[in-house]
């Protein structure tokens, strides 16, 4: 049995586990191994052990020790037992993904150029949801800096990496990973990472991150060699869930709240996006989102950061008790699905499409807060009547969502360019948070299917797995099921998910409309204003069987008026609507339309036509303002 010492741990330690370098070239390591007895560090030359340093065992299952003739860049293992040797949990590089041995890094050599950047809050976002491997051809980090002025450009303010923690294979969606602390060598070096960060900020761009809490990946997932104690014996829809309140998951909830401020503090970034949250079990006194977003706050500093969440079952504990700032707003999807496609299946079954949903949505966020939801046979959501709408993050394109569609299509493949304009300015102009997937901006042709490099019967279980979940689409099914879905391992489908670049300018229509509401919410002073309480800036009204009006309540009488129609022209008279009186001594006047030819509209045409009621354009988003009475 190894000795128990009580050791004292270097103060320039960063991180209470893994492998690091003090500024004058000292190294020291540390692992918690409690189902071990003896750990040692076994160094690389090439294929050759170099060296083999035991580590002391420390109380409550940790060892740790100086690492002589260990500097930045070997290439080391734990070694448990004598027997086989392991990466490191607390890896910040795998070099050859998460079977191979871990590097050491030095996380305070890259030279920053972002002194001046302060951080970033919710108020005013616009956030572009980006997947680093398909975002470019060359699917790195380096090669996205190209893609950031672009970005600015439209106005964007802020991207959302999907996760980068290294997973097994060649490529995938980040969602399975293992190495929670090495960004994956498939896009590049940490130092790769801060680079791209660290452009960003010199553009004005923010950076989130995508992390994923409730589970690991199976392919070369070594957790589990170092503790039994890493997982609950819960499941998750994708694995086994993490150890946050049970025996011994002290050090685990260290592990995982420390990650997050790893990321914040080690490369600057702007925030969090927590990954399927309801799948984060934890009965303790203090809920680990709330411990792991306090963290991430700590580590930025003066720095601001947001934390955005995931979570299906719409939980306001996340916004209220937890400390997240925004959640993500499936409601508006599924809404905006239904409208633009009239398919009710799955997930989408519970909603209509109907004008009064995105009326509702845009005062009160969710849909459900507590209503039953037929398809899970039980009650979804929490009351969330209360909180500003800039909490709620709208998008009508996600990862999921389009890898979920028929074909794993756009969404302005799968209806009339009218409809989709008309979406488009409702998510750009409305009062939540907006978001765009990759691509969406330029009008993107690509699909996103699901793909993941992994091969055997794990690649063979996977694909099943993907055909299992779709099977709950009838439209699937009837189309061909598991005999049309991509293989996730075939390279094809893979590169067939890469954004085509070239269609930013052979789509100048979409460019446009983009570019001009994203403008519009940014300048114009009452769609801009974003009120912290529902009843102080928006109200709406149905005025058609798929027509809707929003209006944004401005000071000194300077309202505006958003009519959102997703079928046929009509004539709307008499108008025995509060909602649609102009202010007063005014009339309303256009001020934008997604029927701009500009966009590949018809054209624009007054709506307020004195003494002859409203004409209300077919399949299109008008905004209006006060004018002259004339």
């Amino acid at each position: 049995m190894a000795r128990k010492t009580a050791l004292t741990i270097p103060a320039w330690r960063r991180l209470p586990i893994g492998v690091e370098v003090s500024a004058d070239g000292n190294a020291h390591a540390r692992v918690w191994a409690p189902r071990r007895t003896s750990v040692e560090l076994v160094t690389y030359s090439g294929d050759l052990v170099a060296s083999v340093v035991p580590l002391e065992h420390e109380k409550d299952g940790y060892f740790s020790g100086v690492l002589p003739g260990v500097a930045v860049g070997t290439r080391y293992r734990f070694r448990l037992d004598g027997g086989d040797a392991f990466p490191d949990p607390a890896s910040r590089e795998q070099p050859d993904g998460p079977h191979g041995p871990s590097q050491v890094v030095d996380p305070s050599a890259f030279r920053w150029t972002d002194s001046g950047w302060s951080g970033i809050g919710l108020a005013g976002q616009i956030i572009l949801e980006i997947h680093v491997g398909t975002f470019t051809p060359a699917g790195t980090f380096r090669a996205a800096i190209d893609k950031l002025d672009a970005l600015v450009d439209v106005g964007f303010t802020t991207i959302e990496i999907m996760p980068i923690a290294d997973f097994g294979g060649r490529f995938g969606w980040g969602y399975d990973g293992v190495s929670m602390y090495a960004p994956t060598r498939l896009y590049g070096t940490p130092d790769d990472l801060r680079a791209l960060v660290d452009a960003a900020h010199a553009r004005g761009l923010g950076v989130i991150l995508d992390v994923v809490y409730n589970h690991l990946g199976p392919d070369g997932n070594y957790l589990g060699q170092f503790s039994d104690n890493y997982f609950s014996g819960k499941a998750t829809e994708w694995g086994d869930a993490h150890n946050f309140d049970g025996h011994s998951s002290g050090p685990v909830r260290e592990f995982f709240i420390e990650n997050a401020g790893y990321w914040i503090s080690e490369f600057r970034l702007d925030g969090l996006r927590l990954d399927a949250t309801q799948s984060i079990f934890d009965e303790s006194d203090s809920h680990l989102i709330a411990d792991v977003v306090a963290r991430a706050r700590a580590a930025a500093g003066d720095r601001g950061i947001i934390v955005i969440a995931e979570n299906e079952r719409q939980d306001r504990r996340l916004l209220d008790g937890f400390g997240v700032d925004a959640l993500w707003n499936d409601d508006f999807h599924h809404a905006s699905f239904v409208a633009l496609t009239g398919t009710t299946e799955a997930y989408n079954s519970g909603y209509r499409g109907t004008p009064q949903e995105f009326v509702s949505v845009a005062k009160y966020g969710f849909l459900y807060q507590g209503q039953y939801y037929a398809w899970q046979k039980d009650r979804r959501g929490t009351p969330a009547l209360r909180f500003g709408p800039s909490r709620y993050v709208n998008y009508i394109e996600s990862h999921d969502q389009v890898a979920n569609s028929p074909h794993s299509q756009r969404l302005h493949k799968l209806t009339s360019p009218g409809r989709f304009r008309a979406m488009t300015a409702l998510l750009l102009l409305g009062p939540q948070t907006p978001m765009l997937f990759q691509g969406e901006e330029f009008g993107a042709t690509s699909p996103f299917f699901y793909f993941a490099d992994h091969g055997g019967e794990l690649g063979r279980m996977v694909h099943l797995g993907r055909a299992e979940f779709l099977s709950q689409f009838p439209s699937f099914l009837a189309g061909g099921g598991i005999k049309q879905l991509p293989d996730p391992a075939n390279d094809a489908t893979f590169t067939d998910c890469k954004l085509d670049w070239t269609e930013r300018e052979t789509h100048p229509e979409a460019l446009a409309l983009h570019r001009d509401l994203i403008a519009l919410r940014t300048s114009d002073p009452v769609i801009s204003r974003q009120p912290g309480a529902i009843e102080l800036g928006i109200d709406g009204s149905v005025i058609g069987e798929r027509a809707f009006v929003l209006r944004f309540f401005g000071a000194n009488n300077d309202d505006r008026l958003l009519i959102v129609n997703f079928d046929a022209r009509f004539h709307c008279d008499p108008i025995a609507e509060p909602l649609l009186a102009p202010p007063a001594g005014g009339l309303w006047r256009n001020i934008w339309s997604s029927e701009d030819p500009r966009y590949g509209g018809d054209g624009m045409s007054d709506v307020d036509v004195k003494g002859d009621g409203w004409w209300i354009p077919a399949q299109a988003a008008v905004l209006l303002a006060p004018g002259p009475y004339t």
